[in-house]
């Protein structure tokens, strides 16, 4: 049993159990079926960005401007749409895509070319891109009856019991998990993130894959940016605003070392489910919305030193077994 709970995942999916057991005593229903699969149609917006989050970590950087990525993609998109409703979805898709990944280039180039330190570069852009997104809308609301109906319908379409945001987000994730475990990009990622040096002398660009890590989490927070103005029927300027913190809360709850080389796409996921089941669990059993910001962040810094902790030990084991293989030399 001690050797089980060793592996993150397993830990956060009996943790998760647990807090849906908890919370189903206090509100009837909330295990129950249907309301499990609402609660993950909830936060597929959060497990695709924090997939998009986890691939920057995992090279020890950070991207602060996915939401802010999402927003201007959301209304750019939006607003095409309500402008030329003729357009084919898959168009507008495609638009966003490339839109969040020209955004994520933007911060990757700083960070990789000028040697900027990525949280200040996407701290910058965050603002920049909430500016972008002001400047394009004029301050204005993209609302339902400005969007054509595919346009909106899509991620709530049902396909065998699920809304196709929830089956998208699947997809994501399975496509995530071939990249990070397949791909040379993935193996890349991991070795940038983990030992910069040993990379080099590997044969791998650090620099490019840096890059094209931030590129992918722009193109992911592109995606988002259609996903959540379709499904909540609005665009505005602060749509989304702080939703970077919980993709990087995603990440710490589900095991990817902030200081790059660890962590797990299930990993990823699992923190995002945690998430969810926090956020809608909490309102529905009483808790104020300012209890719940407190428990969040207690839940963030407990995550963090129990990856440190865990963190020390591997390098304790790393260290104990090198030393026993010098003195067998």
């Amino acid at each position: 049993m001690k050797k089980l709970f060793k592996h993150r995942e397993i830990l956060l999916v009996v943790i998760i159990a647990i807090m849906i057991a908890g919370f189903a005593t206090r509100a009837q229903g909330f295990a129950a079926p249907g309301n499990l699969a609402n609660i993950f149609n909830d936060t597929s917006i959060l497990i695709i960005l924090a997939l998009g989050q986890m691939t920057v970590i995992l090279t020890k950087s950070i991207d602060l401007s996915v939401a802010a990525n999402l927003a201007f993609t959301g209304m750019a998109v939006a607003m095409t749409d309500a402008a030329y409703p003729g357009l084919p979805l898959v168009l507008l898709v495609v638009m966003a895509i490339g839109i969040g990944a020209f955004l994520g280039a933007i911060n990757g180039y700083l960070v990789w070319a000028l040697q900027i330190p990525s949280i200040v570069v996407t701290l910058g852009t965050l603002t920049i891109y909430r500016g972008m997104a002001f400047v394009l809308s004029g301050g204005a609301w993209v609302n339902a009856h400005q969007m054509t109906p595919t346009f909106l319908n899509i991620p709530r379409m049902p396909l065998l019991g699920l809304p196709m945001l929830s089956w998208i987000a699947v997809a994501i994730v399975i496509g995530g998990w071939f990249v990070m475990n397949r791909l040379p990009f993935g193996r890349a990622t991991y070795a940038s993130g983990g030992n910069p040096t040993a990379a080099v002398y590997a044969g791998i660009d650090v620099g490019r894959t840096l890059f094209f890590a931030f590129v992918l989490s722009g193109a992911l927070a592109g995606l988002c940016g259609y996903l959540w103005v379709s499904r909540y029927a609005v665009a505005y300027v602060d749509v989304a605003i702080g939703f970077e913190l919980d993709t990087v809360a995603a990440c710490v709850i589900g095991g990817i070392s902030i200081a790059g080389g660890i962590g797990s796409v299930a990993g990823a996921v699992l923190g995002a489910l945690f998430l969810g089941v926090i956020k809608n669990a909490l309102p529905v059993i009483g808790i104020s919305p300012f209890a719940q910001m407190a428990i969040s962040g207690i839940v963030i810094i407990l995550a963090v030193v129990f990856n440190a902790r865990a963190e020390r030990r591997v390098g304790r084991i790393i260290l104990r077994n090198r030393a026993a293989v010098e003195v067998q030399a």
